[in-house]
């Protein structure tokens, strides 16, 4: 009888942060590793399970079926001896964290984070609070929360890991008439005070485009709802769209352009706990990958 396959971490580390990073050159960097020997841990891998996991598509490198079934199990994995290490490690975690998201990322990124960070850290409890920019600062300052991820709206005026940078764009319907040309423009937007609204505004009145607000809305699903619908354009990040929507190429569509936000990580100023830090940290790791690998939204033409 022949005996089992024991996996390596190490090798299933490298196997994860490659496809994580999109490039198994980015993992090496990442891991201090040569990429010859990156190569050859992958090649180990898929020499264990006797099949292949990832193959080239244009510049990039994209899971098989096989590779598709093994990457859960190597996070399962991966999950399960870090926990382990945690627990007989150090003292385990306890607590309460409470953290403050905008409605961007409340629904891509990181709820899967801080699952996993609750399933590592079981002793601490997470209350996620999901806000608007504005909302979320006041109950920072207030000593309401002890993190928060914020749009950078005053020139950095504030102390905070930066995790990144993305552009601010034009979102219209997918398919259908884009109202681009209409004037005055019909605009989807959030009540006052929002950066995205008062970034479009000022673009707007800087190119003198007249405007009207079609739609308000105080939630980012009815402003997706609205823009679907045709009643007017909006302005977010190009994160994260529903498939109805797109970012439109502004010179095409007669469209002012418009600036970039910074997302920043903030601390609440009283003495942060283990459980916070540990969070804060995590949350820094995957934010920052993740804002630096995206492939920003296609830009399209209307017609």
């Amino acid at each position: 009888m022949s005996l089992p396959v024991n996996l390596d971490m190490d090798v299933l580390r490298t196997f994860v942060t490659g496809i994580e990073l999109g490039s198994f050159a980015r993992a090496a960097s990442r891991l201090g590793r040569s990429p010859s020997a990156i190569s050859l841990q992958l090649r180990k891998l898929e020499d264990q399970v006797g099949q292949v996991l990832v193959q080239k598509q244009g510049r990039g490198l994209v899971l098989t079926e096989a590779g598709e079934t093994m990457i859960g199990y190597a996070r399962r994995l991966l999950e399960l001896n870090d926990a382990a290490l945690s627990a007989l490690g150090s003292p385990a975690l306890s607590g309460r964290v409470r953290i403050g998201l905008p409605q961007d990322f409340a629904e891509t990124w990181l709820p899967e984070t801080l699952g996993r960070f609750a399933r590592l850290h079981p002793g601490v409890r997470i209350d996620a609070h999901v806000d608007r920019n504005a909302t979320l600062r006041s109950r920072l300052d207030e000593g309401q929360l002890d993190l928060a991820l914020l749009w950078d709206e005053d020139g950095g005026e504030r102390e905070g890991a930066v995790l990144g940078t993305l552009p601010m764009a034009w979102i219209g319907p997918r398919r259908g008439v884009t109202p681009g040309t209409d004037r005055p423009l019909p605009l989807v937007l959030f009540g006052s005070p929002c950066i995205f609204r008062h970034a479009t505004l000022n673009a707007l009145d800087a190119a003198a485009i007249s405007w009207r607000i079609s739609f308000s809305s105080p939630g980012l699903a009815g402003l997706w709802a609205a823009v679907s619908a045709g009643l007017g354009l909006t302005v977010r990040t190009p994160h994260g769209l529903p498939a109805s929507l797109t970012a439109l190429d502004p010179e095409e569509s007669g469209l002012p352009r418009l600036p970039s936000l910074s997302l920043h990580l903030l601390k609440a100023r009283a003495r942060s706990d283990p459980a916070v830090e540990r969070l804060a940290s995590l949350l820094t790791d995957v934010l920052t990958v993740a804002i630096d690998e995206m492939d920003h939204a296609k830009i399209v033409s209307p017609h």
